[in-house]
């Protein structure tokens, strides 16, 4: 017989096997959400996606616990929404994703430890929190935001016009909140299963109340598209050809690093793209070389047909790609993978072109996952967004349409038309609530020609004027719920008893 110490044992051992089980299924679980991203688009899928790590964490059995698998959670949800960057960064991937998925031990711990009211209004904030800190441009940014999965949904698009992209993730996870509870409280399922229809309907609501940006400026961008070439010379080549064979059009977008050459020294390149520039109208480059001084940064330049120039320095890199963050700490990696061995020069901030009537924002590649330059052009002035990128060394991964994706949200958000050139990559472009124009896959060739129309300069969308108010407050909220959890907790912690003179 099994004595009852013996017995403990067995107990102990089950449970520890029932957790491990738990927190692998809680890893799967974090995984989960990518499928509601590109190439699987299923974005229907956001609005269920996060109801299994949800019940997971709820009917965990202490708060501790809860934690813990929100951990887990995280960290699925990191492995699977960057597992194309594992060419760059290798393991080095595991390690942020474990690290970084800390943040969401919050979550699950919340998730436990609330009421059901207040699940659905505080859970959330919490994950927009989440989000929020990893928009921090030293974190790396703010990729696979939960809320760009509506990117092809014009209807729930429209939120981000009122708040952001983060309005639409805060509505998503309540919704899953919503239909988590359901599923977990049967017999008390009529109330938020009501909750989660009243959510589901809120983009169309918001669509339907607010008007469409209004009609000002029409103008053609041509997009090109040349693929993966083997070197400069061809890619420069090719750009001159496809360029060339265009109609006329108001402006000309080439891709990311589509000019391997330093374009003030370099006078023979210099005068084939100021030839290009007075045959076909403002071409606007993107230069990838070392300048004079022996440094590389990534510039978009515009060249117009009387001769002239602007440049714009890509000022927001892409960790790993073009710079290793805390160089000294992380400079291994550069051993065992493709990051970056030398850390490209950023520029100072944004800036808009003009070319001819048009006032546009230049931004690159990476920089179109950050909700606030899109915001920041405009304020300068600018009638459309234009997005330079190149996803050469992750062509065959779901990044690159995730990538062009992006472009739709910052739309949206600024009621701007937004268009993305890809050297190698996806092609898009987008009316000025979000609506997709054309799209050339990564296996495309050529150029795209689209009309766009850009409303009056002084227009504004909610977001525009009062920018990331839904993350602050987010965030506000977030702070108020652990400051209440810690409250309690003191509370509930046993004294110490006082001896028979009183003293404890």
């Amino acid at each position: 017989m099994i004595g009852r110490a013996g017995f403990r044992e067995v107990v102990r051992s089950r449970a520890a096997a029932s957790e491990a089980w738990a927190r692998v299924a809680s890893l799967i679980s974090g995984a989960l959400p990518l499928l509601a991203f590109p190439r699987p688009g299923l974005a229907w899928f956001a609005w269920v996606a996060l109801v299994p790590g949800l019940v997971l964490m709820r009917s965990a059995p202490t708060v501790r616990t809860a934690a813990f698998r929100g951990w887990w959670f995280g960290t699925g949800y990191l492995l699977a929404a960057l597992y194309w960057m594992v060419p760059s960064i290798g393991p080095g991937l595991l390690l942020v994703a474990v690290v970084f998925g800390a943040l969401w031990a919050g979550w699950g711990a919340a998730a436990r430890w609330l009421s059901p009211a207040a699940a659905v209004a505080v859970l959330p904030c919490v994950w927009v929190a989440i989000e929020f800190v990893r928009y921090w441009p030293r974190l790396g940014g703010p990729w696979a935001l939960l809320g760009a999965t509506q990117w092809k949904h014009p209807m729930v698009l429209s939120l981000a016009a009122v708040g952001g992209v983060w309005l639409i993730s805060l509505v998503l996870v309540a919704a899953n909140t919503a239909l988590a509870l359901a599923l977990l409280s049967p017999r008390r399922r009529v109330v938020p299963l009501g909750v989660a229809l009243a959510l589901i309907g809120v983009g169309p609501l918001t669509y339907a109340l607010r008007p469409a940006p209004p009609a000002g400026s029409t103008f053609r961008v041509a997009l090109v598209q040349p693929g993966v070439l083997p070197n400069r010379a061809v890619r420069l080549t090719e750009g001159e050809r496809i360029t060339a064979g265009l109609p006329p059009v108001d402006l000309v977008v080439w891709g990311e690093s589509s000019v391997g050459y330093d374009v003030v020294r370099d006078r023979d390149v210099a005068s084939r793209l100021d030839a290009l520039a007075t045959r076909n109208g403002p071409l606007l480059v993107n230069e990838d070389a070392r300048d004079a001084s022996g440094r590389i940064s990534k510039s978009a330049i515009l060249l117009r047909s009387d001769g002239s120039r602007e440049r714009y320095v890509k000022t927001r890199l892409v960790p790993f790609g073009e710079y290793i963050p805390f160089r000294s700490a992380f400079g291994w990696l550069t051993r065992i993978s493709k990051a970056a061995g030398e850390d490209r020069v950023p520029g100072t901030g944004v800036q808009v072109m003009q070319a001819g009537d048009i006032t546009f924002g230049p931004l690159i590649c990476f920089e179109s996952t950050f909700p606030d330059y899109g915001r920041a052009v405009v304020h300068k002035g600018a009638q459309m967004l234009v997005y330079q990128s190149s996803t050469s060394t992750f062509q065959d991964s779901w990044a690159p349409a995730q990538h062009a994706s992006l472009v739709a949200v910052r739309a949206a958000e600024t009621g701007r038309p937004a268009v993305q050139a890809a050297l190698t990559g996806v092609t898009a472009a987008f009316d000025a609530q979000g609506r997709r124009l054309t799209w050339m896959d990564t296996g495309e060739r050529g150029a795209a020609v689209v009309t766009l129309t850009s409303p009056p300069r002084d227009f504004r969308t909610p977001y525009d004027r009062f920018g990331d108010y839904v993350a602050y407050l987010a965030v506000v909220a977030s702070g108020v719920t652990l400051l209440i959890a810690a409250r309690r907790l003191r509370r509930r912690s046993p004294r110490p008893q006082a001896t028979r003179d009183g003293n404890a």
